[in-house]
């Protein structure tokens, strides 16, 4: 089962609505979600605190700001289809 990756920060609002979002795309395509809180790393909060939260796949960066469904859907299938 691929893994989608959810870079989120303390009290961030947009972070909820993409946990939700991805916890709802889950239901019908299944995944597994790995949640990264960057808050206090040093490291993660330079490369991602501006573009929170960010969603990426197999090391791919697919969205940032929202989850954007369609391209982490096909990118789901695709590797879906690799493991066949």
């Amino acid at each position: 089962m691929a893994v989608v990756q959810l870079y989120v920060g303390r009290d961030c609002h947009l972070c909820e609505i993409a946990r939700s979002a991805l916890a709802r795309l889950a239901e019908d395509e299944p995944f597994g979600v790995e949640e990264i809180d960057i808050t206090g790393v040093p490291e993660l909060e330079a490369a991602y605190r501006e573009w929170l939260p960010v969603i990426e796949l197999a090391g791919e960066r697919i969205s940032v700001y929202r989850v954007e469904e369609e391209p982490l859907l096909a990118r789901l299938r695709e590797i879906g289809r690799a493991h066949v």
